[in-house]
């Protein structure tokens, strides 16, 4: 189709706004016709920053043609510093000169490239790949990643946010404001007293006696104060709000099937990863003796922690962290066989998913007709500046960019600004104990 009537199609000033897509889709497309090579990778570079407290790491892919690049979250906030040399020094060597059209095949070879696979660094460092490349061919085709996976099932994606506080009448406040703007779903934290919750503000003084002076932390003590708050949500919020509550792996494996029991009466929208990795076995307890919806995923690296939980129907929603699997394409493998079984998607969203990361998370939940619910953290003014077109948020839902690719520009001047912070921990996570000091999961 020539120019001058491609342009014709398209009504109004906006035409001329269209005019260098249009251009670049014409390029590709004649270069299909004349057999030219598709576009080589250039250079793999990232692009690292810590915009708002949380360290962030991205993957630029630049290919051989002018202009077209692309970027993929490769965020794994706890060993940041890891993920770029697993980038640019082993797998940049293996990609330089190969072809952008075949993604599958470049996930696969990242994947045996290392011999030993499924671990969270090379996982992450993949996924900076596999979501540059998404959204390299996005940018090529003049489409929202969305459109390339099938197009959309529904308009926009329903979120969850976190309401939080140091006693509960703090939690019921702010989960309050949150179905004042609109949120439907919200997931309910609350401090324990001289102790280390999880998910919320920690009430000082009354610290129990302990053998040690790290942060303390008592499973019973937490499975009363959070059955306790989801009694009190439900009374004060009323029925329509759907209620949410993080375990985060903390409770043992027969606490946590009790605690799952007990929270049965309160109708809960689901309850979020009430065992670590290496219980999953008791999964089947847990669906033996009761009917409080299960999500789980957080932590999971390796396709043998997901596959049994969604072929045995043992959860109800799974919600992995797109990096930690690998990136967009092994998470969309996640959710079609999730279908089958009947699990919904409800992917990981904190604050350590970078907004691109974010977009693909979006863009899947847009894609899977079995989606759930997204989880959802705001971005302010400096991640905004730095990650130009995040996903924008309106009435509790999250709408994704209609430019090509993922819609996200970055500025590498502003990201320069917001470099890595020190910290005690290096950006890693704490250690929490028992009275007797005995280290927890968490």
């Amino acid at each position: 189709m020539e120019r001058r009537t491609l342009l014709k199609s398209f009504a109004g000033a906006g035409a001329l706004a269209l005019a260098p897509r249009i251009a670049a889709a014409e390029e590709q497309a004649q270069h299909a016709v004349r057999g030219l090579p598709s576009p080589k990778i250039k250079d793999v570079s990232v692009i690292e920053c810590e915009p708002a407290g949380v360290r962030l790491t991205v993957v630029k892919v630049t290919t051989d043609q002018e202009g077209l690049y692309g970027y993929g979250c490769a965020t794994f906030t706890q060993r940041a510093d890891l993920v770029k040399p697993a980038v640019e020094r082993y797998l940049k060597p293996l990609l330089l000169g190969k072809t952008t059209d075949r993604i599958e095949d470049i996930w696969q070879t990242c994947y045996d490239s290392s011999y030993w696979k499924n671990g969270p660094v090379l996982n992450n460092a993949i996924s900076g790949v596999d979501q540059a490349l998404w959204d390299i061919k996005g940018r090529q085709a003049g489409m929202p990643v969305y459109q390339l996976a099938g197009g959309k099932c529904r308009e926009a994606v329903d979120c969850y946010t976190h309401a939080s506080g140091a006693e509960f009448e703090e939690v019921v406040e702010n989960a309050r404001k949150f179905m004042a703007q609109g949120f439907r779903h919200v997931r309910v934290q609350v401090g324990l007293p001289g102790m280390a919750g999880y998910g919320s503000q920690r009430k000082e003084g009354g610290r129990p006696a302990a053998l040690h002076d790290k942060p303390l932390f008592d499973p019973a003590a937490q499975s009363r104060r959070a059955l306790k708050l989801l009694e009190i949500c439900r009374r004060e919020l009323g029925e329509e709000v759907e209620l949410l509550h993080d375990m985060h792996e903390r409770l043992t494996p027969n606490l946590a099937v009790q605690f799952c029991k007990a929270a049965e009466p309160f109708r809960m929208f689901f309850l979020e990863d009430p065992l670590s990795p290496e219980d999953l076995g008791y999964f089947r307890q847990i669906r033996e003796n009761c009917a409080t919806p299960i999500a789980m995923g957080e932590l999971f690296n390796n396709p043998h922690e997901w596959q049994p939980l969604l072929t045995e129907r043992l959860i109800d929603y799974i919600r992995v962290h797109l990096s930690q699997v690998g990136g967009f394409s092994p998470a969309r493998k996640i959710a079609i066989l999730a279908e089958q079984f009947g699990v919904k998607t409800a992917w990981h969203g904190p604050g350590d998913v970078s907004p691109v990361g974010h977009m693909a998370n979006a863009t899947l939940d847009l894609v899977s007709y079995n989606f759930g619910i997204q989880e959802y953290t705001a971005f302010n003014e400096r991640t905004q500046a730095i990650f130009q077109g995040c996903p924008e948020m309106r009435d509790g839902y999250l709408w994704v960019s209609e430019k090509p690719g993922w819609g996200i520009e970055i500025d590498e001047r502003e990201a320069a600004k917001a470099p890595f912070t020190e910290s005690p921990l290096n950006g890693g996570w704490g250690e929490i104990r028992l009275r007797d000091g005995t280290v927890i999961k968490q």
